[in-house]
């Protein structure tokens, strides 16, 4: 039988490491990202996914403005002129051209 402080070290020897290691990561947020596409109506739908979310992002291209963010980091807007288009967050830090999608 093992006395009491060789079961300390041992228990101390299984345990340091996952102590160590620290709470688990949360997984990173999906990389910023946004498509444009047109509609029957040939008018232009700019959506994006992956960003901060509660914030405004502005575009700029045919047209510009400025969209909200929900709470799933995504946005949704209809009815533009125009193909190309650049997303940015209002802190700057993520700057996004959309991809043009052609089913």
């Amino acid at each position: 039988m093992m006395n009491r402080t060789r079961r300390l070290a041992a228990l101390t020897l299984l345990i340091a490491p996952a102590l160590a290691l620290g709470p688990a990561v949360a997984a990173a947020p999906a990389a910023a990202k946004c498509n444009v596409e047109v509609d029957s109506a040939g008018k232009y739908h700019l959506w994006g996914e992956g960003f901060p979310a509660n914030t405004t992002v502005t575009y700029s291209g045919s047209t510009s403005g400025s969209v909200p963010i929900n709470k799933s980091g995504r946005f949704d807007l209809g009815g533009l002129t125009g193909a190309k288009y650049t997303v940015k967050t209002a802190d700057g830090k993520t700057t996004v051209t959309c991809a043009s999608v052609h089913y």
